[in-house]
């Protein structure tokens, strides 16, 4: 099932891996394979690709209002899995499909992860779908398909259920640096006590760090105990804002691999 599975760096030897996050469908419809190519040309490890929803309850108002763009420029799981389809063969760094599960449900749960495994997608993060119904109606699914399945964690959540969602997750964890949706200003970035924990457990998978990541000294203060940073709000406002994105864009992924 772990076809894409991240090397886990050992300590700080190995360089941290950059996930890189944007919201499919903007600044324009048709915008998808050119920033996919540009977050891949740049250096970044991975990315994850968000599929617009009404309602995105993990996210603050940036990416609130990329979801609100996408869905009226006519973004839709259809059509972002048939932009992927069509350069499948140019991806070369896992691309991860991050969403909410009542568009999914309405696709059709099994034939989102058929049409997944044929456009060249590797895993995807559903927050709002509970480890138990996973393992009961859906982890099956996705080791057919081949897709890797990443749960979130929290500075709230317990060891035990940390290990939990890690015996459940393959490709990576997703380790919320603060309670707080995404692209908070005063979420707590480096969380000492929390990211110790997590460095001492004995997990299976690579652990990357979200939320708040802004900059290169961000990106390295929160990687110091993890395997890599995601990067989302920052990224989703280049888009949003500038005329010459592209330019902007790999600019910012070259500031923090650099």
């Amino acid at each position: 099932m772990n076809q894409h599975n991240t090397q886990h760096p050992s300590s700080n030897t190995q360089p941290k891996l950059l996930n890189i996050y944007f919201t499919a469908g903007i600044p324009q419809l048709e915008d998808t394979a050119e920033i996919v190519r540009v977050i891949q040309d740049s250096g970044a490890d991975m990315m994850e690709i968000g599929m617009p929803y009404s309602d995105p309850v993990a996210d603050g108002p940036v990416i609130q209002k990329a979801h609100e763009l996408a869905l009226k420029n006519g973004m839709t799981i259809e059509k972002l899995l048939s932009q992927l389809k069509s350069i499948k063969t140019e991806i070369k760094i896992p691309v991860i499909l991050m969403g909410y599960i009542n568009p999914v449900l309405s696709f059709g749960f099994e034939n989102f992860c058929r049409e997944c495994s044929e456009s060249g997608i590797s895993g995807l993060i559903i927050p709002d779908l509970p480890p138990i119904e996973f393992e009961k109606n859906y982890q099956k699914i996705l080791e057919k398909y081949n897709l890797n399945f990443t749960f979130l964690i929290t500075p709230e959540t317990s060891d035990e259920r940390i290990l939990y969602l890690d015996s459940l997750s393959s490709g990576f964890l997703y380790a919320v640096s603060s309670s707080s949706t995404t692209g908070k200003e005063n979420a707590v970035l480096k969380n000492e006590e929390y990211l110790s924990r997590i460095d001492a457990l004995p997990l299976q998978n690579p652990v990357m760090i979200g939320f708040g990541i802004k900059s290169k000294e961000d990106f390295e203060n929160v990687t110091e105990k993890a395997d890599g940073g995601i990067i989302g709000t920052a990224f989703v406002n280049i888009l949003l804002q500038n005329r010459d994105w592209r330019k902007d864009a790999i600019d910012f992924v070259h500031s923090i691999k650099g």
